[in-house]
């Protein structure tokens, strides 16, 4: 198990660096310069070019790329170009909501969509079946950004139970009541797809399981079915299933930068928003970095997750 873990964290470094050239290049691709949201329009030429020595841009993109490399290692992610802050203290203070958004939505999918799709499974062809399944696909097809509005319109708008945005009510203490009214419409925003398709993927799986001999075999025996569902036929679709969590969890990182935008949500996402719009390159290396670190991570849980459920991988 050891030798299987080290092997894939040797793997996950190399893909890490390369990932992080191709964003820093990507990042200095991009159209503008950040030396003009320092200077007036009237600034003559010279001034341009001492600020962007004063940046260190005036440097080559791979001398850039070595330096911030250097510094990144050191736990250094340099200087905002737009607040003048440190950007590990800006990502910290803007982490935490989006963990809690992302929480929200993995525990809201997930509780609906794994039920549901082993009651998919054994209903297979039902009316039940036909009617959740009509839902996921209605869920896996309406864009984040189109179901967002509707909500705020009928829940916030028109009914006015929720709140439109934020993460608090200004001027009120922000207590558990009041964040979760916050939350709720954002995580049911991000979750709508990953519940309807983690739902596709467990009645798959589990409809597969279902016409498995040694499932036959142990309901002949007598055991009852809950026992043979969860004892002998879920742990073995936990596999797929465990594949989707995987891939699912970086992506909610992209949907978090339309729902949080959305919603006003303070998190990743929106500071995400507003570096690009300042050309803010160092937070948003910080934030391509976090990201691919966040999915090499899940990457490695999820295969850690495959060792404890399958024992021919330990082996």
């Amino acid at each position: 198990m050891v030798k299987y873990l080290t092997k894939r964290i040797l793997i996950a470094i190399p893909v890490l660096l390369m990932v992080t050239v191709f964003c820093f290049g990507l990042v200095n691709m991009a159209p503008g310069d950040p030396s003009d949201l320092y200077l007036s329009q009237n600034a003559t030429q010279v001034q341009k070019q001492q600020m962007r020595k004063d940046l260190g841009l005036n440097q080559p993109t791979y001398v850039q790329y070595i330096k911030w490399l250097g510094r990144t290692l050191k736990g250094n992610l340099g200087i905002s170009f737009a607040t003048r802050a440190p950007v590990t203290e800006v990502i910290f203070s803007k982490l935490g909501a989006t963990l809690e958004l992302l929480f929200c939505t993995l525990l809201l999918s997930y509780v609906i969509a794994i039920p549901l799709g082993i009651i998919c499974a054994r209903h297979q062809g039902g009316w039940l079946d036909n009617i959740i399944m009509s839902v996921s696909f209605l869920g896996i097809s309406i864009p984040a950004f189109f179901f967002a509005l509707a909500v705020v319109y009928i829940f916030a708008v028109q009914l006015n139970w929720l709140p439109t945005g934020g993460m608090t009510t200004l001027g009120q203490s922000s207590g558990i009541v009041d964040r979760l009214k916050h939350i709720i419409l954002p995580s049911v925003v991000l979750s709508l797809f990953y519940c309807s398709n983690m739902l596709r993927y467990v009645r798959s799986s589990m409809t597969e399981i279902f016409s498995e001999n040694y499932i036959r075999t142990a309901i002949s025996k007598g055991l009852s079915r809950r026992k043979v569902l969860w004892r002998h036929g879920f742990r073995n679709a936990l596999i797929p299933i465990i594949t989707v969590i995987g891939s699912d969890i970086p992506k909610m990182l992209g949907g978090a930068v339309v729902t949080e935008q959305i919603f006003s949500w303070p998190g990743i996402g929106q500071l995400t928003i507003s570096s690009i719009g300042s050309r803010d390159y160092p937070m948003l290396m910080a934030i391509n970095l976090i990201a691919a670190v966040g999915v090499l991570i899940c990457n490695l849980i999820a295969d850690i997750l495959y060792a404890v459920v399958d024992p021919r991988i330990r082996y």
